[in-house]
């Protein structure tokens, strides 16, 4: 780590809060690929965003493209992923934007290392498990990366060939195979409003 470096202290989170008039927060998805994390946490972005609430998604995939584009996929390159992750969305929090992060994210240590950065900055941290049985995820398997895994071209597949740890206790658990999406991303919302972190 750097040295010679120093941080320059300015707005608030509250003074930003009064001036935006908004809270922000992060609301982390987890679960298996193809559980339906992307598709939950676009619909639950558009909804935000129509209603005047600034929010803004960070998606596995996308960010692959770009920030994290130096990463595989061996456990030490996806620890750092979420590391990063977490950094970024815990900024778009501070910056009373609501950060929507939909990631495999499969190891509860690097989940709550997310989570204990957010309430160190005493920023809220939402954990939201989309829950599906792997079946369901392999018989979905848009990208065909079940069977590529099935078949030992992918190494290191979640679920397959590599750990999955389900969340203990999510602020939200979503059964995303006995929901429609709509009604997943309105579970969040009703959760958001009753928290009070968004009014509606």
């Amino acid at each position: 780590m750097a040295t010679n470096i120093t941080w320059h202290e300015n707005l608030t989170h509250a003074e930003r809060k009064g001036l935006t008039k908004q809270s922000g927060l992060t609301i982390w998805l987890t679960g298996l690929s193809a559980s339906g994390k992307s598709t939950v946490a676009c619909a639950l972005e558009q909804f935000l965003l129509q209603h005047g609430i600034n929010a803004y998604r960070l998606d596995g995939d996308n960010v692959r493209f770009g920030l994290n584009n130096d990463l595989g996929f061996s456990e030490a390159d996806r620890n750092e992923n979420i590391r990063r992750i977490a950094e970024v969305s815990k900024l778009f929090a501070d910056s009373t934007t609501i950060a929507i992060t939909s990631f495999i994210s499969p190891y509860i240590a690097d989940r709550e290392k997310a989570r204990v950065l957010h309430e160190k900055a005493g920023l809220p941290f939402v954990e939201v498990y989309v829950d599906v049985p792997i079946e369901v995820a392999e018989q979905r398997d848009p990208k065909g990366l079940y069977k590529k895994a099935r078949e030992g071209i992918i190494k290191e597949f979640t679920g397959i060939s590599a750990p999955y740890e389900a969340p203990k206790k999510p602020e939200i658990h979503l059964k995303n195979y006995e929901s429609t999406v709509e009604e997943s991303a309105q579970q969040i919302i009703a959760y958001l409003v009753e928290k009070k972190y968004i009014t509606l």
